[in-house]
């Protein structure tokens, strides 16, 4: 993130604005939070100009585009727009009375807000992907906050200024037989893209790779010249199974640590145990073991700004200290957990220490999925026949 501060010392006007220090996410988000307590409309927010604002209890909405980025609170963002609809009343109140009225009306509702006589919900969109609530109960999952993400349209990409010119390019037909699959499977394939850090050009190899007893997957690795980092993302190289799977692995001991692990871009993980949930984009598509993957969550956990910034609550990083060591307990074996994967698309895997289906200390389940994982997936809108 880029911190922009303005002070006027002559009049003492003050303004703040942050723009994204790096590149616009794959996917929009939307944040739905229930406003309860005091201790809501004090959490930070971190929001994007292309972010929109609704509050449905009031039908009332801020247009993406028409603020600003800033770093503020719940709070804050209702007394902006209380500020915004008092700076004309005075002439509103000359030249249209009734419509000056209605809009005292509405600025009272908005101060009722502010004191809490019923709970309600805001509602954050960001077609960008760039926006963030602070979770003041972290690490523990924030009941009162749903994060979901979504694919953007032709339009909102065009709002963001991408568009796919070297589409003809990058993909060219090829002749039936050309490429087998024997050569597939065998062939590192490479192609440009930009690194995640440094925005600089690299490349990232990728390679079609079977798994026993489980599916086909298409690992991808990025490495950066220029700055040194690296990324590997593990996809499916099939299509969404016709079920979810829910994998639930006890861990007792080294035994344990060394099972082959794949988690999806479409998994959930949790460990009851610890109160942890870990959603499907925190650690995206990777094919690891149950020890690596643990280990990815730690340093996720300990490596994130949004727990370790010079504006955390300290509380917080107390709370997450103290977490981080109940994981350094699970990896060193001191302590037993379940880790749990919950996939809707069903392909993520966890290897058995049995020969003859699955071990005493792992359980699969298979479920079908409901309308909302579907959505998720965009199976809804999906047509299969008279297409």
């Amino acid at each position: 993130m880029v911190l922009m501060s303005f002070e006027c010392e002559h009049c003492g006007y003050q303004n703040n604005e942050i723009q994204s220090g790096g590149k616009i996410a794959e996917k929009g988000i939307k944040i739905t939070l229930q406003v309860v307590t005091s201790q809501d409309l004090n959490r930070q927010v971190v929001k994007s100009d292309y972010t929109s604002i609704h509050i449905p209890h009031l039908d009332f909405e801020i247009p993406s585009q028409s603020q600003k980025g800033e770093i503020t609170t719940v709070e804050g963002i209702i007394d902006r727009s209380i500020r915004a609809l008092e700076q004309d009343q005075p002439r509103r109140r000359e030249e249209f009375p009734d419509t000056a009225v209605e809009i005292d009306l509405f600025i009272s509702k908005l101060r009722a807000l502010k004191i809490l006589d019923e709970p309600f919900t805001i509602i954050f969109q960001d077609i960008s992907g760039n926006s963030h609530i602070e979770n003041p109960k972290a690490p523990i999952k924030d009941s009162q906050c749903t994060i979901t993400h979504f694919k953007r349209t032709k339009e909102q990409n065009h709002v963001l200024g991408i568009y796919p010119d070297n589409e003809d390019v990058l993909l060219k037909p090829i002749q039936e037989g050309d490429y087998p699959l024997e050569q597939l499977e065998g062939e590192v394939l490479s192609f440009p893209t930009n690194c995640p850090d440094c925005n600089s050009p690299c490349e990232t190899n990728m390679k079609l790779t079977n798994i026993p007893h489980f599916k086909e997957v298409v690992i991808m690795a990025t490495l950066c010249e220029s700055c040194g980092h690296r990324t590997n993302e593990v996809k499916s190289g099939s299509g969404i199974e016709p079920q979810g799977v829910r994998i639930e692995v006890t861990i007792t001991g080294k035994g344990d640590f060394s099972r082959d692990l794949l988690k999806s871009e479409t998994c959930d993980m949790e460990i009851p145990e610890l109160e942890l949930e870990v959603g499907p984009t925190i650690l995206g598509g990777r094919f690891t073991t149950v020890e690596g993957i643990i280990a990815a969550m730690k340093e996720q956990l300990s490596s994130s700004t949004a727990f370790t910034g010079d504006s955390t609550d300290p509380e917080i990083v107390n709370r997450m200290n103290v977490f981080i060591a109940q994981l350094e307990e699970v990896l060193d074996g001191q302590r037993k957990v379940t880790l749990i994967l919950d996939d809707p698309a069903g392909n993520s895997y966890v290897q058995s220490l049995s020969d003859d289906g699955s071990d005493n200390r792992l359980k699969i389940t298979k479920y079908d999925r409901n309308f909302e994982q579907n959505e998720e997936l965009g199976l809804n809108d999906i047509k299969v026949e008279n297409y």
